[in-house]
This record gives structure tokens, sequence and C-alpha cells, in this order.
């Protein structure tokens, strides 16, 4: 039968990661160039065989935009607080709604500014973060701090992982 005291020696806090990209404006770019590409490549006819796809030129700037998008993206590192800091945390943010477990206002900045690890963040800071983020990535933010305190402990699936191993015959064990 196991100790405790060495299962406890090897537990270590759940951690997520989330990818945010900061640079909304290369979104929007990327977003206005893809729509250029659909509208020319169902307009355009070559007048000879020499004639370059107009789109061409228009996939090479999104490649490159792409590249900008992805460098511009910072990654958030979040970690289970514990049970005691996160029970105070959600008794610090409570619903006007009784319907509600938590104020869903408050609560959401506080839960990140407190899992986040890496960057660190105050409650400040993640404020400011929401002020120039979509509400997309700031629900991704939230739900992996919520996942690291509520999921359950069961070792996660990877059904692409899987999928691969079986077609070359490996097989997940």
């Amino acid at each position: 039968m196991p100790d405790i005291k060495a299962l406890l020696a090897k537990a270590k806090p759940r951690e997520r990661t989330v990818k945010v990209m900061l640079d909304g404006q290369l979104a929007g770019e990327i977003e206005r160039l893809e729509a250029d590409l659909l509208e020319v490549s169902g307009e355009w006819e070559p007048a000879d065989l020499t004639e370059e796809h107009p789109g061409r030129k228009i996939s090479a700037q999104i490649a490159k935009l792409r590249e900008k998008a992805r460098a511009s993206e910072a990654v958030f590192l979040l970690r289970n607080i514990g049970d005691e800091k996160y029970s105070s945390l959600l008794a610090e943010h409570p619903s006007t709604d009784p319907n509600e477990g938590f104020d869903s206002v408050t609560f959401p900045r506080a839960l990140i500014s407190a899992s986040c690890v890496d960057p660190v963040m105050t409650e400040d800071d993640v404020k400011a973060l929401f002020e120039v983020i979509t509400q997309g990535q700031i629900k991704d933010l939230f739900d992996a701090a919520w996942d690291v305190h509520n999921s359950s402990g069961l070792v996660p699936f990877s059904l692409a992982a899987s999928a691969l191993l079986a077609a070359a015959g490996g097989g997940e064990k």
C-alpha cells in the first residue's frame, strides 16, 4: 500500500498554457487579405499562360503576416493555486445573483491573476490585458484557469496523437 507522504512528494499542481496573439491589427489585416484572395480567386482568368495569378502575391502577404502574428503570440502558463486559496478567492468574489457561484466580472480577473505564473500578473494587469484582447481570448484564459482547478484528475486523452500512432502501427499504450 502506498504511503501518502510518498504520494504527496510526487504530486505537482495541474498546469496549462494558453497562446494569445497580442497584435489584433494583424488578425484584421490577415482577414482582409483572405477576403481579397477569395475574391480574386473566384474572378480571375488568365489572359495567357505567362500571366501570374494575383492570388500568389496576396498569399505571400498572408504568409508574412501569419509569421508576424505567430511572433506576437504570448504564452501564458496557468497553475492550480491549491484548494484553500481557490476557495478563498471564490468567497472574495460572490455573485449578487443567487443562481451564480461567483461574480462573472471580478472572479475571472482574480483567478487568472492568481493562477498565471508566467507572466506574473496583478488583477490590474489582467484588466489592462482584457482591454486589448478579444472576448474569445479572455474566454481561453479563463477556461484554462478554471480547468487547472476544476478538471478531473484523469490523464488527458489526445485523439490526434492516438490516431497518428494507430496509423503508424504504434497504438497508444
